[in-house]
């Protein structure tokens, strides 16, 4: 599961598909559950349903006493999707469920609440559910779908809008573009009457009453994207009920973590004990690690290099043990800190590093890792491989160091001797070793080597 790609992707890939903008997301956002994103909502007059929630199963029922609808959705709050898909370690099924029966919401609570739920986007033993949502089930006459978000090149907001809501939008993007409109917005005006009115007519709320309230529930919108310092908030349905409201029945909103020191209130609602300790402690130092697995602990610098060197040791027939980004302009102190968290996972057999030096200077690297080594005691197997500005000193530095430090040339080749070190025979799997003969085409679709001055070696990595 990488987090760190997931938030904005589907808007900007749909900003993509519909008009010439290009927009990159954040690598690290501020991540709250489904019940604070509405709260913030509720707080900003955007209308949601009611809800309660329970964090004790003797709380059931006076949370249940605060709910009066004919309805009820139940969801486990976890930072994970594919929740109702997805199953728990007792072996009850789903996190989300609907039911009509007052009585079976205790029933529902019970069973999930202090389990585990496993989905698709979780590890194999799950998140531990330690807070359940049960919300008024709203009657929906139709649905619509609003997202506001940042886009570099209008150096500033966009809005997205379609009457096709509560669906996947980019099928809607690709089938109906007419359904989709998009309006880049003045980052000091806003989302103005006008604005507002011309994108709710677009949504087909089209009762005087009823348009006069999404109007409304726009504008609150971008009064919160504005003051929470939002990348993203996506309203996916945003919809018209049978009585006549409009409500937000499932948001996402993505932070910019560069507001953190202005958003101190909204970054302290974050909940770190879901997440895995080393992430947490990554975060830190500005680091991005997700656990994983598998028994190879890498080290790379940039998101598209850490999962084309994540492939390469697979197809080797090895495993990853984490996703490690040291970012553009790491210092010394973040690779031993890097290093730190590498070598206190017991999973961890072997470290991969796997560096790029663009901006990265791979002497800073190198002598991070020395130091690194040295200081930590480190007992684990180390293959480094570094390509870029000052390598030939950088390698130097390695080399004078006096330490059991295994180099590599390229990544096929560093690949190939992190899963030999891996391995106590010193012997490659069956599995890795049928695939080797492709392992060259791969590795030249990752690497290109750039003509230039004989006496720079710089390689530009490109992820196909």
């Amino acid at each position: 599961m990488l987090r760190v790609l997931s938030r904005s992707m589907r808007s900007t890939q749909l900003l993509r598909k519909t008009t010439e903008i290009v927009c990159v997301s954040s690598t690290r956002n501020l991540n709250l559950m489904e019940y604070q994103s509405k709260e913030l909502l509720r707080d900003s007059g955007v209308s949601v349903q009611n809800f309660a929630i329970v964090d004790d199963l003797t709380k059931t029922g006076s949370a249940l006493a605060k709910l009066h609808a004919d309805e009820y959705v139940i969801k486990a709050q976890v930072l994970a999707g594919g929740r109702g898909k997805g199953w728990f370690d007792n072996g009850f099924k789903g996190g989300v469920h609907l039911t009509k029966d007052r009585n079976a919401v205790a029933n529902y609570v019970k069973n999930m609440l202090g389990h585990r739920l496993i989905t698709k986007q979780t590890s194999k033993d799950g998140i531990l559910v330690q807070k359940i949502m049960i919300a008024e089930s709203v009657e929906i006459a139709r649905e619509t779908y609003l997202c506001i978000l940042m886009d570099r090149q209008h150096n500033g907001p966009v809005l997205i809008a379609s009457p096709a809501g509560g669906m996947d939008i980019e099928a809607v993007a690709a089938e109906r573009p007419e359904q989709i409109k998009t309006v880049p917005l003045d980052i000091y005006q806003g989302i103005n009457d006008e604005i507002a009115r011309d994108v709710c007519v677009f949504l087909g709320f089209s009762r005087p009453d009823v348009l006069e309230r999404a109007i409304y529930e726009l504008k609150n919108l971008w009064k919160l994207f504005v003051d929470i310092d939002a990348l993203q908030i996506e309203i996916n349905p945003l919809v018209e009920t049978t009585d006549e409201q409009v409500v937000a029945v499932d948001a996402k909103i993505a932070f910019d973590d560069n507001a953190q020191f202005r958003q101190q209130d909204l970054f302290a609602l974050e909940d770190v004990s879901e997440k895995d300790p080393r992430e947490v402690d990554a975060s830190r130092f500005n680091l991005n690690y997700i656990g994983m697995d598998g028994n190879i602990g890498c080290l790379v610098n940039g998101a598209g290099l850490a999962m084309a060197t994540m492939d390469i040791i697979k197809l080797n027939g090895g495993s990853p043990a984490n996703f490690l980004d040291v970012g553009g302009g790491v210092k010394e102190d973040q690779v031993f800190q890097a290093f730190r968290i590498l070598s206190e996972d017991p999973k961890v057999k072997v470290i991969l590093v796997n560096v790029f030096g663009g901006i990265v200077n791979c002497t800073t690297i190198a002598k991070g890792i020395v130091a690194a080594s040295r200081n930590l005691g480190l007992k684990i197997p180390l293959v480094v491989r570094l390509e870029g500005t000052n390598v030939t000193e950088a390698k130097k530095v390695l080399a004078d160091s006096g330490l059991p430090i295994v180099t590599a040339n390229n990544l096929d080749e560093a690949a190939r001797k992190a899963v030999n070190r891996r391995c106590e025979s010193g012997r490659v799997t069956r599995k890795g070793a049928s695939r080797r003969r492709d392992i060259a085409r791969k590795e030249s679709l990752l690497t290109k080597r750039i003509p230039s001055d004989p006496k720079c070696n710089l390689r530009c990595e490109q992820t196909p």
